[in-house]
């Protein structure tokens, strides 16, 4: 027995004294990431990049230093530890933290008043960090992926309302509160004696019922005063997503990814549950992070908007953004005109004449200028439709025949549409270069959903996330031996 008890690997005896290493900076490796995060944190101006506590009061208590607190914070972020009452637990036990914090523990209310003080700068620390990449030509700086995430809000979806929702809560609680009522009445006509009387515990509950009612009424009254479509209890600024296949409290964070290493270069976080408006400010905000002349950008068909994209030329980004199918892909109804065969795409523009050729071959002429929706659109008909087998059938029921409008720049679209046509794999491109950032977010750091409450606040938790995910990957591509004799040269 007692041989083959020898033959696994021994354990050490929990009372056996060690000789442990003369000083704390020996528990760290060399290639730690741990060393990069301090070298890369001291390396900071917190000051310009307006941390608070950079210079100290001279009276009252002495604060921690920021830099202190924001190394904790990174390597919490880089450790799937984002709870500051686990940073607190991880500053008396982990020795890395030990080591990074030189064995300061600060409580978890002093850790969470750090993060919620300076969300603010943590976009100031992502750009110096993508300074340093550009600096290493860790980024391609040629093209970049764009896309959206919903990351789930501090708030639950019982806690979201909107006008229908509350509408039925109300009438729902109504015809409780009447319910509880005729049971009162019936309960008193019964002469009891002695001890409470379930109509005492009936009336109780329709007094808890109308406190509810009128706080629910009040939350109506006030949804239907500022003409919003719903409203948060828990986290007011977060909205209702589609996130995984179901409605969800979320916050929509767009980012721009290199195609080169796949970093992060800029990235934003908004409560519009749209991606239509957000193509030209992350794509304006990747150019400029990048401080290039000219970019190009790849977003899916979430992003297309018409005076999104001219933004983007504008600018130097050169846009690749597919068109979506205004029309659906489902079967055509009885009564539907005009048919697939006359839908506005199958009239082609010919730009010498400035006219459109209907499929049925007859030309849509130049008419004029109208405006729709804050756009100049140019007016194009024939008088050919009133002799066209088509007209009232296939192709339109309008009286004065088919109208094709066009936009003054419409020509910035149809270049895309042939860049689209010339290079398709640019989808494919940005589909695998945007997606692996979100997924290692989501799997590999654990941060999928949010800890904190407010747009403001939000923004600066996504930004020690989107640090996080940069600072792996550099150190992946690098090393941290690397990576720290570029902080300290």
């Amino acid at each position: 027995m007692s041989d083959a008890t020898n033959r696994y690997v021994k354990a050490m005896d929990r009372n056996q004294t060690l000789l442990l290493p003369e000083t704390i900076d020996r528990y760290v490796g060399e290639e730690n990431e741990t060393r990069f995060i301090d070298a890369f944190v001291d390396s900071l101006d917190l000051h310009r990049l307006g941390f608070t506590h950079t210079h100290p009061n001279e009276e009252g208590r002495p604060p921690y230093h920021p830099a202190d607190m924001l190394k904790l914070y990174i390597w919490g972020y880089l450790n799937q530890v984002r709870s500051s009452r686990k940073l607190e637990r991880e500053c008396h036990r982990n020795l890395e933290a030990i080591w990074l914090m030189r064995k300061l523990s600060p409580d978890y209310k002093t850790i969470a008043d750090f993060r919620r003080d300076n969300v603010d700068s943590i976009k100031g620390v992502f750009k110096e960090f993508v300074k340093l990449c550009i600096s290493l030509d860790l980024y391609g700086a040629k093209f970049v992926a764009i896309d959206g995430v919903k990351l789930k809000a501090v708030n639950s979806n019982s806690r979201n309302h909107n006008q229908e929702t509350l509408t039925k809560r109300l009438r729902s609680m109504d015809e409780a509160a009447s319910r509880y009522m005729d049971e009162m009445e019936a309960l008193d006509r019964e002469e009891e004696k002695g001890g409470a009387r379930p109509a005492d515990q009936l009336r109780e509950k329709v007094r808890r019922l109308q406190r509810r009612r009128a706080e629910y009424a009040e939350l109506l009254g006030k949804l239907v005063e500022s003409g919003r479509k719903e409203v948060s209890l828990t986290d007011p600024d977060c909205r209702l997503m589609r996130s995984r296949g179901r409605l969800e409290p979320c916050y929509n964070v767009h980012v721009a990814v290199d195609d080169g290493s796949h970093l992060i270069v800029d990235y934003d976080v908004s409560n519009n549950s749209s991606d239509a408006n957000a193509l030209s400010p992350i794509a304006k905000a990747a150019k400029e992070t990048l401080g290039v002349e000219g970019i190009g950008a790849a977003a899916d068909k979430g992003f297309y908007d018409a005076e999104e994209i001219k933004e983007c030329v504008d600018a130097g980004v050169i846009p690749y953004v597919p068109r979506p199918d205004r029309h659906g892909a489902g079967p055509v109804k009885k009564t539907g005109v005009p048919a697939r065969g006359f839908y506005a795409d199958r009239f082609v523009y010919d730009e010498c004449s400035d006219s459109y050729l209907c499929p049925a071959g007859s030309r849509l002429v130049f008419r004029g200028w109208s405006r729709d929706r804050g756009k100049v659109m140019g007016v194009y008909r024939s008088d050919a439709c009133f002799s066209c087998p088509f007209f009232m059938s296939k192709c339109t029921r309008n009286k004065v025949g088919r109208i094709v409008y066009r936009w003054e720049h419409e020509g910035l679209l149809e270049e895309m549409e042939e860049r689209l046509r010339a290079e398709p794999w640019r989808m494919d491109a940005r589909r695998d270069t945007v997606e692996h950032p979100f997924g290692s977010m989501k799997r590999a750091f654990n941060q999928g959903y949010l800890l904190l409450k407010g747009l403001r606040k939000v923004g600066g938790e996504v930004g020690f996330t989107m640090l996080a995910y940069n600072m792996r990957r550099a150190l992946n591509i690098l090393g941290t031996g690397g990576l720290v004799a570029s902080v300290m040269a």
